[in-house]
């Protein structure tokens, strides 16, 4: 009986070892991301993307691997700046090239010819319709898995699209709109422009105004619509690290992930996935804990109240999941009427 118990305590102790282990990684990763926005190490958007899906996976993937995976695709991007020609003529074709480059290989089927002379067909990706916002499986989310599976989503096809113009030397901007991430990209000949990549499109503004989600004192405030610097971005990856976190850790996330809000808080105020997370975490904690007394529950949720009051001076209004599905269709449905015609960048 006494062996049985002994083997049973190991067992337990085991798994509280594991558990502190995938948590300490968890820790490291939002130092790494911390430094990254303080200036204390250089800012690298696709390391941060990479040690934040790293981290769900439990230090399992290779940077080294995940960094060859890249330089594949920026080689096929370099042969296509090589093998054509832009009817472009501005002063910086070289960075529309790129652009229209990585466009291709994510939307177009590409074919290689491999050393032994056969032919193989690099396939466009798509948008994966199942589970878009990854609630019941977080690494939908993830470039890794979009790299494996060629189908991603709103937050993979932009994050992928961002970390390959920068592997090639230029630079990619994300962007956001209600539940949704866009690239805004630059030139010379058109000023800004919009590119979505879950439908291989380049929408002009009043069709991401279209869902009548947006409210003019969102695009006022800045909260969407408006360019992401990188180390805004590195601020996007902190709020992904927490939610990995409080998938991974359930009920056991609360402090690692209103750390998290508080850091990307603390350097941009007006982060409205960092606000809605708090607001969110706050509130569940605060049902959650029954442990307080009458007053500070009401304290608390003063509090929260004025969190949230916040979000929606700021201009944020909530968008169900049917109607963000309804709004992405929209743009292959109404084509015409939504697509910027001047991004024409013919091939010759």
């Amino acid at each position: 009986m006494r062996k049985i118990i002994f083997i049973i305590l190991l067992f337990l102790t085991l798994l509280s070892t594991k558990a502190q282990e995938k948590r300490e990684l968890y820790e490291s990763v939002f130092i790494e991301l911390q430094e990254m926005i303080e200036g204390k190490r250089k800012a690298d958007f696709k390391k941060a993307v990479f040690s934040v899906e790293n981290a769900y996976f439990d230090n399992e993937f290779s940077y080294e691997s995940f960094c060859t995976t890249i330089d594949y695709y920026a080689s096929i991007c370099q042969q296509i700046i090589k093998t054509r020609d832009l009817q472009y003529t501005e002063k910086d074709k070289q960075k529309v090239s790129v652009y229209a480059a990585v466009f291709t290989i994510m939307k177009d089927t590409i074919p290689i010819q491999m050393p032994n002379g056969e032919i193989i067909n690099n396939l466009p990706l798509s948008y994966d319709f199942d589970d878009i916002f990854g609630n019941e499986n977080w690494q939908k989310m993830f470039v890794t898995k979009l790299i494996a599976t060629k189908k991603g989503n709103c937050h993979s096809l932009p994050y992928f699209y961002k970390i390959l113009v920068e592997e090639l030397g230029e630079k990619a901007y994300l962007s956001f709109a209600p539940n949704h991430i866009y690239i805004k990209q630059q030139c010379k000949s058109l000023g800004w422009y919009n590119t979505e990549l879950t439908s291989g499109m380049f929408p002009i503004d009043s069709w991401l105004m279209a869902s009548g989600y947006i409210h003019l004192s969102a695009i006022q405030q800045g909260i969407y619509m408006d360019t992401l610097s990188t180390k805004q971005s590195i601020g996007t990856c902190v709020i992904d690290l927490a939610q990995g976190y409080k998938k991974k850790f359930g009920l056991n996330y609360g402090d690692f992930v209103l750390k998290s809000c508080d850091l990307v808080l603390k350097h941009f105020p007006k982060n409205i996935n960092a606000l809605l997370l708090k607001a969110k975490t706050k509130m569940d904690l605060w049902k959650a804990d029954t442990l307080q007394s009458k007053e500070q529950k009401q304290t608390e949720f003063i509090k929260i109240q004025e969190l949230y009051s916040q979000i929606h001076e700021l201009g944020y209004r909530t968008m169900p999941k049917e109607m963000y599905l309804d709004w992405l269709v929209s743009l292959r449905k109404e084509k015409q009427k939504y697509e910027n015609k001047k991004v024409n960048f013919n091939i010759r």
